[in-house]
């Protein structure tokens, strides 16, 4: 097993960044599996109007795919986002802990660094986001379904925060042998209404 161990910064810009946003309900989009430049325009519309964040601009003949569900913008503390119209999350690639190419022999390795690394996080997203709705981790018996049907499956550490429109989630990934589990690490999403 591999593991990387970086600075939070860039969490640390992009939580404040998530915590600017008062109404998410202004940047979500419909409930479909809908795709292509029409969907992907609305989007960019709606986050542009409800947060001021910078759409990523088409280089010159470039157009939207018709696969297209998501966007890509850059914030004012010069954050990448990645919003769908239910999802959004920050692409901070070096920030936090992570651990890879995971061996089966490395389970027990990889939970001590998330049990290691999780309060850096938590106490970094309480600074933004205050306290949260819902702490839990897979010690708890109930910890699959309590937050929500399924909302403990494949994590090892949970956080919600409530908010207008939206749930933000703070977890790491489970690792397991079987599957093998390749990389693990803290990470954190906006769940749009």
């Amino acid at each position: 097993m591999k593991t990387q161990d970086r600075p939070l910064d860039e969490d640390d810009l992009a939580m404040a960044d998530f915590a600017e946003v008062q109404d998410w309900t202004a940047v979500a989009g419909p409930d479909s599996d809908a795709t292509g430049p029409a969907v992907v325009t609305a989007l960019v519309n709606r986050v542009m109007a409800a947060t001021g964040w910078t759409p990523w601009d088409l280089e010159p003949g470039e157009t939207i795919d018709d696969g297209s569900a998501s966007w890509g913008f850059t914030t004012r503390r010069g954050t990448t986002m990645v919003v769908f119209d239910g999802l959004a999350f920050a692409d901070c690639r070096n920030a936090g802990w992570t651990a890879y190419q995971i061996g089966p022999d490395d389970i027990a390795d990889a939970e001590k660094g998330l049990d290691e690394h999780w309060p850096d996080h938590l106490q970094l997203a309480r600074k933004h986001w205050g306290e949260p709705d819902y702490l839990s981790d897979d010690s708890n018996p109930d910890f699959l379904d309590e937050w929500g049907a399924g909302a403990g499956v494949d994590r090892r550490h949970l956080a919600v925060w409530i908010r207008t429109g939206a749930q933000f989630h703070l977890f790491s990934n489970k690792p397991t042998k079987d599957p093998l589990t390749p990389a693990v690490g803290v990470n954190y999403a906006v769940y749009i209404d």
